[in-house]
């Protein structure tokens, strides 16, 4: 019989718990607040759909995440098993002072509790294998895991399993405010890629749409890309990192979850690959087919951890608490208004100087407005690449409508295209040299009186900018572009850019080397 050294400062700590679970269990039921909420017991049924399905298998999960997101605040810890997740031990309530991070008598006590179950759990598992008779706290352990989808044999193991959480419903509830901010342009964006708009509530398990959140292994930005797989959809350099702009990255995920989607066949499965891989819910898929309640049960690859089980339903109860917020969070939701700015794709490379002097804004202004500049770009030592997004106060471009000339400057190496028809209408305003007309019958034509210069210039721009509209303008697409892209650079919305191309309402696919027509 194997047999386990406890120290003193142990022992008292699981004879508490003993106690405490003699007494009646958990703190409550693990799922009731205080105050303040009512109509929320665990076990209640978050309800799927034909397209986000919500298998038996993985209730326990989204019931589990549906509070810890909309009913467990900073000052709960939830004790429970990492496996089965509604077999939760106890929910701790924290001494004062809540802050964001434990105080160290915070994290002691957590500490405690755990290491405390942890010690009851093997007692229990030791006491079951040799057919000893059981106590009253390990009937109500048992008990448990006879309720849960483990059965009693998910005793053995478990004190391996046990894990605290701590409630997120502050920092949900200030999520949902922001979101506000980007909401519809991140449906608009989803919409334009064919792909469900409720992956906009992905955000709300990457970061709770903290705009500057980073992970320990390198994520970044709401949408939490990887800086490898953030280069497949958008600038990541040196100079700019648009993992770090909300909208760019935005439209970098719908590309990301369509093909998963045509990959793999499913949306929970396409949604838990954001986390675990496409190839490895490729494997996933092969031993257990679309189910994910099969799949988050049974499959046992070697990275499949807690975070990659989870994933799914954490969206689907981010997804539930969102869209029920008023009843999550009674003391109101405050949104933030939709993000007003204007978006600017560059053309040519350039220093943020030039773009804030063409504009008439200031630079600080500008690097407010786009997050993912980095340092050398911001104070000038490097150049904003083209093809890279720049957002632009709104109003901006109903004031300034050109896009701003490129740089002379033979220390970056581009190909200069041709001025624009606005840019050259811009230019003969200010300093374009002025040629005297001419006429075919110069000489029986009487001398014409000089026109003023300013005049001239009008009348060259009015018939320049009059023989650009007559004409079709055209787009080559170029590698990794895609339609929302390409609306977005020539000004105009996805459905026009369709319509323009007499492309489907659904259809989204464009090829590299592809002529599309942006204007008439």
């Amino acid at each position: 019989m194997p047999t386990y050294q406890i120290s003193y400062r142990g022992l008292s700590f699981l004879l508490l718990s003993i106690a405490l679970l003699a007494l009646g269990g958990c703190g409550g039921d693990g799922g009731q607040r205080d105050a303040g909420v009512e109509g929320w017991t665990r076990g209640e049924v978050v309800a799927g759909s034909e397209t986000f399905p919500v298998p038996a298998e993985i209730q326990p999960n989204v019931d589990f995440w549906r509070h810890v997101y909309g009913i467990w605040g900073r000052s709960d810890v939830a004790i429970h098993d990492d496996r089965y997740m509604d077999v939760i031990y106890e929910v701790v309530k924290l001494p004062s002072p809540i802050k964001e991070g434990y105080t160290d008598s915070q994290r002691e006590l957590v500490r405690s509790r755990t290491d405390a179950y942890k010690g009851q759990l093997r007692l229990l598992e030791e006491r079951m294998r040799t057919g000893q008779s059981l106590g009253s706290g390990d009937k109500a352990l048992l008990a448990k895991f006879e309720q849960s989808g483990g059965g009693r044999s998910a005793i053995y193991g478990s004190a391996d399993r046990v894990r605290s959480q701590r409630g997120l419903r502050e920092r949900f509830h200030r999520g949902v405010e922001i979101s506000g901010r980007y909401d519809t342009a991140f449906r608009e964006i989803m919409r334009s890629h064919g792909v469900p708009e409720d992956l906009a509530y992905l955000p709300h398990v990457e970061s709770s749409f903290q705009t500057n959140a980073r992970s320990g292994v390198g994520a970044a930005g709401v949408w939490q890309f990887m800086p490898a797989t953030g280069r497949m959809y958008m600038n990541v350099d040196g100079t700019v990192d648009e993992r770090l702009d909300p909208i760019t990255a935005a439209d970098g995920a719908a590309q990301y979850l369509s093909q998963a989607h045509r990959r793999l066949g499913s949306w929970p499965l396409a949604i838990t690959s954001y986390n675990h891989g496409q190839g490895g819910m490729a494997n996933a898929k092969a031993q257990h087919g679309n189910d994910i309640g099969a799949i988050v049960k049974n499959y046992r690859g070697q990275y499949f951890g807690f975070a990659s089980r989870n994933f799914y339903a954490e969206f689907i109860a981010a997804r539930e608490v969102t869209r029920n917020a008023d009843r999550y969070f009674p003391e109101g939701v405050r949104p933030e208004e939709p993000w007003p700015h204007e978006r600017l794709v560059l053309q040519h490379a350039m220093p943020v100087e030039h773009l804030a002097g063409h504009y008439g804004v200031s630079p600080y202004r500008l690097a407010d407005l786009n997050m993912h500049w980095r340092d050398p770009a911001r104070d000038g030592r490097a150049y904003l690449p083209p093809g890279s997004t720049v957002w632009l106060p709104a109003g901006t471009k109903r004031r300034v409508a050109s896009h701003p000339p490129p740089v002379s400057n033979t220390m970056v190496a581009r190909a200069e295209p041709k001025a624009s028809p606005v840019a050259r209408q811009a230019i003969a305003k200010v300093d374009r040299p002025v040629a005297k007309p001419t006429t075919k019958s110069t000489a029986s034509a009487k001398p014409a009186a000089k026109a003023p210069a300013k005049q001239i210039a009008k009348s060259s721009a009015a018939q320049t900018s009059k023989k650009s509209t007559s004409a079709a303008r055209y787009h080559v697409v170029k590698p990794q572009e895609t339609l929302y892209r390409v609306a977005v650079q020539n000004g105009i919305t996805v459905a026009e850019l369709r319509k323009l191309n007499k492309m489907r309402p659904d259809d989204n696919k464009i090829r590299p080397g592809q002529k599309l027509k942006v204007s008439i």
